[in-house]
């Protein structure tokens, strides 16, 4: 009897023993993030058959397991995937929104400087002072946009080092993960379920998620298989693929994340990431920075553009005097055309086709990248797909759209081919002031007008516009002869010995230049005023060398810039407002992205450590509540010991 009631009190005292040792394990481990709280599992011993009945013996370890939600789990680590995604976006984004600022550090600000500059210059062509000015300001601008966009450069490299980094942990991550599962599988074969590695291997996944969103499915042995959203498996069993940083498929510059596979290389699409820290930075990359570089770009190419275009039409202050042909103020980056990897090759890195771009209207350019690829089911059509919003336009060799026109190579582009394009992304890189000499400057028109002595309306020559850099017919005077009240007139084109060159007629409406575009008499338009009477004459004829320094025309139309709709309709200073509005808009919306998805995940981690973590009052009241249970069976095994002592001393032994 004393011997059964020993064994009664040693499975008391293990199971005891057991509980203590959970709950000790668990108040060590209340603090270690991933810890799942564990529990011992009790089967009551079968009980002894005697002519009496069943007589219990006592109770058995069964188990010990953790406490474990399948779905809370995947619910904190998909919302914490999301969460840091956000997180590192808005991280990004924040830096960006500081190259898009007002007042006077902000790039809309030296536009205006240089404008107002202008002012002076209009005033007094023929300071030299004033026109240094100018070109002061002008190299400021320049300077300015280059910054701008090196600083863009600056967030490139830094968004490709954080990704290298960050696909090194998670192949770290992988590699574990992988190991663990060996390790869970060896030892979920001998019968039991390794409850700490179980913890350690989820805290892998859990790190994990951080960095890419992953789904998990129970694989063979307790191990898990991690997949990407698309289904791409990253962990199968025993075995991690290896992710690398690969050069993104269209422009060099930025970077993708895939893996080779058989020798091809495969990208790992951005947009079914679908979380984590590596998601945000391809989609700051891809998205963001991109509309960054296409707003900074456009805004430099149109206002660029647009100087340069008119500076080019007028006169300057070189020797001699209207003979030294004008030149650009500014110069930017290139308009690009990149070919994708995957086009055709004559071998490694030359390709078949080619393409190149053009910027022939500053005016309509657009603050976005292109793709132009062959129209589905038409082969040897092309269609150009405008990046920013989606729209989709048919093209072919020599066409222009927004203000770009696009020429096929020799040999033109071969079926299958895609390129990327970017008219402005590169606009701001680089940008300089190419002028140094003040008298470079181009303030004077290469024409003036003037009406006849013996005119007898009221019609005056507001303003002059000069469309073409260089005079079709450089030299030649235009005699502009009104024949009716109503605004007829007839018109020649002489040479400098009077003989005619060409002739014409129109009518003029009040408001409209003369000639009405797309006519044309030699490069300009007249703005008049007034009202013309039959026989009333203008005469443009070519700018005298005399009267070059006092000419104010060109730098009037330069001036003019400031207010023109010349940036996509809207004038510099509007044009970047809206730049900073859309880049504040993108800001504002990822801080309350990222204020949502870090509450939820938030909210996810609590309920999840709720469920499965470590209470330590809960753990603290169990462990009186076994240190007494532990004392009890003791009890029993001492009464248990005075019992077999006192039938031995009654027999005698």
């Amino acid at each position: 009897m004393s011997l059964s009631l020993t064994a009664l009190g040693v499975k008391s005292m293990t199971a005891s023993y057991a509980n203590l040792q959970t709950v000790g394990h668990n108040i060590a481990n209340a603090g270690m993030p991933g810890y799942s709280r564990q529990q011992v599992n009790l089967a009551t011993s079968d009980g002894l058959l005697t002519g009496q009945g069943f007589i219990g013996r006592g109770v058995d370890v069964v188990s010990i397991t953790r406490k474990h939600s399948d779905f809370l789990s995947r619910e904190a680590i998909n919302s914490t995937s999301v969460a840091a995604m956000d997180a590192k976006r808005l991280e990004h984004l924040n830096d960006l929104e500081s190259v898009f600022r007002i007042g006077e550090t902000g790039l809309g600000h030296s536009v205006t400087q240089l404008m107002s500059s202008l002012v002076d210059l209009s005033s007094n062509p023929s300071d030299l002072a004033t026109r240094q000015v100018v070109l002061a300001r002008a190299g400021e601008m320049a300077s300015r946009f280059s910054d701008a966009s090196a600083t863009l450069d600056e967030a490139q490299t830094r968004v490709t080092g954080e990704v290298t980094y960050a696909v090194q942990q998670v192949n770290d991550l992988l590699a574990n993960i992988a190991h663990a599962n060996e390790r869970v599988a060896a030892m979920t074969g001998a019968g039991q379920i390794p409850n700490d590695l179980l913890d350690e291997r989820d805290r892998f996944v859990d790190d994990l998620s951080k960095l890419m969103r992953v789904t998990q499915l129970q694989g063979e042995g307790s191990m898990v298989n991690l997949y990407t959203l698309d289904g791409q498996s990253l962990v199968l069993g025993r075995t991690a693929i290896t992710l690398k940083v690969l050069e993104h498929e269209s422009d060099p510059s930025r970077v993708a994340v895939g893996f080779e596979d058989f020798g091809l290389k495969r990208v790992l699409n951005e947009n079914t990431l679908g979380g984590g820290e590596i998601a945000g930075m391809l989609q700051f990359q891809n998205s963001d920075l991109v509309t960054g570089r296409n707003l900074i770009g456009r805004l430099a190419a149109s206002v660029a553009e647009a100087v340069n275009a008119q500076q080019v039409r007028g006169l300057n202050l070189q020797n001699p005097l209207g003979q030294v042909p004008s030149q650009a103020l500014f110069g930017m980056g290139p308009a690009l055309a990149l070919p994708y990897q995957t086009n055709a090759v004559t071998s490694p890195g030359v390709y078949t086709g080619s393409v190149s771009i053009t910027i022939t209207d500053p005016e309509l350019l657009q603050a976005s990248d292109y793709r132009l690829e062959e129209q589905d089911g038409s082969p040897g059509t092309w269609q150009l797909t405008r990046l920013a919003d989606g729209r989709v336009t048919a093209v072919a060799d020599g066409d222009t759209v927004d203000g770009v026109l696009i020429t096929f190579g020799a040999p033109p582009p071969q079926a299958g081919d895609r390129y990327l394009l970017q008219p402005v992304a590169r606009a701001a890189s680089g940008m300089q002031r190419l002028l140094n000499d003040p008298r470079d400057l181009a303030a004077a028109l290469p024409v003036v007008a003037s009406t006849g002595a013996a005119n007898t309306g009221t019609v005056s020559v507001a303003a002059i516009q000069v469309d073409s850099a260089i005079l079709p017919v450089a030299g030649a005077t235009a005699n502009i002869s009104f024949t009716s009240d109503t605004g007829d007139y007839n018109w020649t084109l002489v040479d400098a010995f009077n003989a005619p060159l060409a002739s014409g007629s129109g009518t003029w409406t009040p408001g409209q230049p003369l000639p009405a575009p797309p006519a044309d008499i030699n490069g300009f338009q007249l703005r008049l005023q007034g009202v013309p009477r039959t026989g009333d004459t203008i005469t443009v004829t070519p700018t005298p060398a005399s009267a070059i320094a006092s000419n104010n025309g060109n730098a009037l139309q330069l001036l003019a810039l400031r207010d023109a709709n010349i940036t996509d309709g809207r004038s510099p200073g509007d044009a970047w407002a809206l730049a900073v509005s859309e880049v504040g808009v993108r800001t504002q919306s990822a801080k309350t992205s990222s204020t949502i998805s870090q509450a939820v995940a938030s909210a996810a981690k609590n309920n999840l450590t709720t469920n499965v973590g470590v209470n330590l009052d809960e753990e603290a009241a169990a462990l009186i509540q076994y240190q007494q249970s532990y004392q009890a069976a003791a009890k029993v095994l001492q009464v248990a010991q005075a019992l077999f002592d006192s039938l031995m001393q009654a027999t005698g032994r």
